[in-house]
């Protein structure tokens, strides 16, 4: 049975206008669906007799009971396809006719209350998601960032999240219940401002950069908090930067940075490769205030560490690999690559930073047993410490 869906975006205003042609499939519908909100909002422009499915988790459940209908007509907030529900339809039933009626999405309203060109705005959404996508227009310095939030990544959430990494350099704008005549409000703070107000929702935040952030590019050592002070402890910048130039992060998504230590390889990576999922791996209890100390330091949020032997450690939940930086072993680098071998995505890519000629053997030994090849391999040395041998498999 192919089925059609009317899918009509509304605002939280309660003086309904429907134009002619929405006004026609209204009038014509027999079942109807959107969220509890929307319900109150249009029940009393419903024709009689109209049948009502609430959409709530879970939505296998909803649409088993779309099944049984020809049409359906939806209420959606703003404008359905931006990520909003049209695109769970497509995706659930992507033989269904779609007929979309859009209205201003809410970022488009809090830009135009603010009387706001919003032509070049980042769009983040945070809805039932990770971080990932305001960390990575943080770090880019976009100039204006429309966030879409929820009830947990609240405008407080988010303000503390940006202070905690030092992008105090935004100011941001609050709307609540957007288009609600009674309840609507915009206001704008500074983060610290936001940080300790509270905000009705729905809401949802456009952030203005007030001045540029310096990103490093090659974080001078010195610049990092170490361990114990031991400055041989770290990846030295010029070693680091050719680390990663070798690892060619761009054509990745899901990095792993085996041994830690400061966390100076996974910061170096997700300043230069934001888009990057780093997972930081490091056996030193130590490391865990280490690599956070480094992470707000530097503006560098999102990077999951992981404290205890790897050897030992349960992989099977994480994010698998498709490209990893190993800087410690702890003498099992051949058990090491073989579990490594286990979870690396195909055409995934290992780097290797040999400082003797028994690990350099130990380590082609090891990529020889798993069916991979050394595929470049760069020896380089810093002032006065050992000549360090860069090797990539693929």
């Amino acid at each position: 049975m192919l089925q059609t869906f009317y899918i009509i975006g509304i605002s939280d205003s309660h003086r309904l206008f429907f134009p002619p042609e929405v006004e026609t499939v209204v009038k014509r519908g027999t079942v109807f669906s959107g969220g509890k909100r929307h319900h109150e909002i249009v029940a009393s422009s419903l024709p009689a007799g109209a049948e009502w499915i609430d959409i709530t988790v879970p939505l296998d459940t909803v649409f088993e009971r779309y099944k049984n209908y020809t049409e359906v007509v939806i209420f959606a907030s703003g404008d359905p396809l931006f990520f909003g529900f049209a695109n769970t339809v497509q995706r659930i039933l992507p033989e269904a006719v779609i007929h979309i009626f859009p209205s201003f999405n809410s970022l488009q309203m809090l830009a135009h209350r603010l009387l706001l060109p919003y032509q070049d705005m980042r769009i983040v959404s945070l809805t039932g998601r990770e971080w990932n996508g305001l960390d990575r227009a943080l770090i880019e310095g976009e100039t204006l960032i429309g966030v879409l939030t929820d009830r947990e990544k609240t405008p407080v959430a988010i303000a503390r999240r940006m202070l905690d990494y030092g992008y105090d350099n935004y100011r941001m704008s609050i709307g609540e219940s957007l288009g609600n005549e009674e309840q609507e409000q915009v206001r704008t703070y500074t983060l610290q401002e936001a940080e300790e107000n509270t905000f009705r929702s729905p809401n949802n935040v456009i952030l203005r950069r007030t001045e540029s952030r310096p990103r490093f590019f090659g974080i001078p050592d010195k610049e990092f908090c170490l361990l114990n002070d031991r400055t041989k402890m770290i990846t030295k910048r010029p070693v680091r930067l050719l680390t990663l130039s070798m690892l060619a992060l761009r054509e990745h998504s899901s990095f792993w940075d085996i041994g830690f230590c400061t966390g100076s390889v996974s910061i170096e990576a997700k300043l230069q490769f934001p888009h990057l999922g780093i997972t930081a791996f490091e056996q030193r209890e130590e490391g865990r205030m280490l690599i956070e100390q480094n992470s707000r330091r530097f503006g560098a949020p999102g990077i999951t560490a992981v404290i205890g032997d790897f050897m030992e450690t349960d992989l099977t939940p994480l994010p698998h690999p498709d490209a990893v930086f190993i800087g410690g072993h702890g003498g099992k680098l051949i058990e090491m690559l073989e579990k490594i071998q286990s979870v690396l995505l195909p055409n995934g890519v290992i780097v290797f930073n040999s400082v003797s000629e028994e690990s350099g053997r130990l380590f082609r030994e090891g990529i020889r047993r798993i069916g991979k090849e050394i595929v470049e391999s760069i020896r380089i040395q810093v002032d006065a410490f050992n000549v360090i041998e860069i090797m990539k498999a693929k």
